[in-house]
């Protein structure tokens, strides 16, 4: 059977002409055939400019697919050509899907969002405080926090829970043996935001409430309901070959690392995911639909609320530096101003920019260079997937703004 490549991407797009004009009818936002031809024609210069080599990019509303194409080459050292059902890792865009398996859990009365995460796992009450760091040698000294860790804080990042590739104490601590409970915090909980494994830890408290390992969770809670067919931690063997590579960039150079025979990564809740532009769509829009799929209601509408509104007072999403610069540059946008949901960055006033995403869109991203943004106002998302690291790439970013300036450009 032929596989869908580049030239049919756009094919596909259009496709979706008979649910445009249905949406347009409907009083949904909608883009032109004028506004796909620029898009199209923006991700085409971006390869060809040498900034990525290649991506896939969609735009939905909440009932329809408004644009998905890509450029580039998914192998390119075997001259395949991207493909609109290119699978590629999305890395943290595995967090928002996490999260929302605690929110159904939740709901439920399974979880409480102010429980103590040692209520689920008890280890984390040996948890300490970092105090005193010593970079020669790694020693540091370290008290117990001021309050327990809870579920909220770890959906928000206010734990005090790190990563070791974005604080170079976390980077010398941490021998790669050692769990989040084993780790020092760098601040007590609820105090700032600090990105870390949060997620992970939410993942394994969904294993010990749900009684299932959490990919069984995901597949039958959300995958299957939204039929996103194209979502795994396991990449099943006959689909290995629409796997996109990475490519890793020193001093400006692309270096690209093939796959390997086997593609796939351990079950984490903060990461590990291999997904498409469509089933990533398809997740979003059950945002924009308040919890609903069609017929079938996955969570609430005061879930969603909650999860996409500020839980973080008057802490703000604080930039996030670079331990090490091979898999990240400083992040993320919105740094110093924006609030933190559930799962979810949240655009938040002044927006300097009005031809970007409006106040109140909810977004984040993947290590990879995988991005996505929901903005309720305008009732639509998008999904921009690359695979090049480190994260926030300056190339990377400028397709990410670019191409989210044409959208809002060109939305009817």
């Amino acid at each position: 059977m032929m596989k869908k490549t580049l030239s049919s991407c756009a094919v596909a797009a259009c496709v979706c002409l008979a649910l445009l004009s249905g949406a347009a009818a409907a009083g949904l936002p909608t883009i032109p055939d004028a506004g796909r031809a620029a898009l199209a024609d923006f991700l085409r210069e971006r390869v060809a400019h040498g900034d990525v080599p290649a991506l896939v990019a969609l735009v939905v509303n909440r009932d329809a697919v408004l644009f998905l194409d890509g450029a580039g080459k998914r192998d390119v050292a075997k001259n395949a050509p991207i493909a609109a059902d290119t699978i590629f890792r999305i890395a943290s865009m595995t967090k928002p899907i996490t999260s929302l398996g605690v929110m159904m859990l939740y709901e439920e009365g399974k979880i409480g969002l102010d429980d103590p995460v040692t209520k689920y796992l008890p280890e984390f009450e040996q948890v300490r405080v970092l105090t005193r760091f010593d970079p020669a040698d790694g020693t540091y000294d370290a008290r117990p926090p001021a309050r327990p860790i809870t579920i909220r804080h770890l959906l928000t990042h206010t734990s005090g829970i790190g990563y070791a590739f974005s604080d170079a104490r976390l980077a010398k601590i941490d021998n790669g043996k050692k769990t989040a409970a084993d780790l020092p915090l760098l601040h007590d909980p609820g105090d700032k935001f600090t990105y870390g494994q949060n997620t992970a830890v939410l993942g394994r408290v969904v294993e010990k409430v749900a009684g299932q390992p959490l990919d069984a969770f995901l597949r039958a809670r959300i995958f299957t309901p939204l039929d996103m067919r194209d979502t795994f931690f396991v990449v099943p063997a006959e689909k290995i070959d629409r796997v996109v590579t990475v490519h890793g960039k020193t001093a400006g150079v692309l270096t690209e690392r093939p796959n390997p025979a086997t593609v796939q990564s351990p079950v984490r809740g903060d990461g590990g995911l291999f997904s498409t532009a469509r089933d990533y769509g398809t997740f979003l829009q059950l945002f924009l639909n308040g919890g609903r799929h069609g017929a079938t209601r996955l969570v609430s509408e005061a879930s969603i609320r909650m999860m996409t509104s500020n839980q973080i007072g008057r802490v703000v999403v604080e930039q996030q530096p670079a331990a090490d610069v091979s898999r990240t540059a400083p992040f993320p946008l919105g740094a110093g101003k924006d609030k933190f949901g559930l799962g979810f960055q949240i655009e938040s006033a002044p927006v300097a920019d009005r031809g970007l995403r409006s106040e109140g869109s909810y977004s984040w991203g993947g290590i990879n260079n995988t991005h996505f943004w929901v903005d309720p106002q305008k009732a639509i998302a998008a999904v921009v997937l690359m695979q090049v690291l480190p994260f926030y790439d300056e190339s990377c970013i400028k397709v990410l703004r670019g191409f989210e300036r044409i959208v809002y450009r060109e939305l009817r």
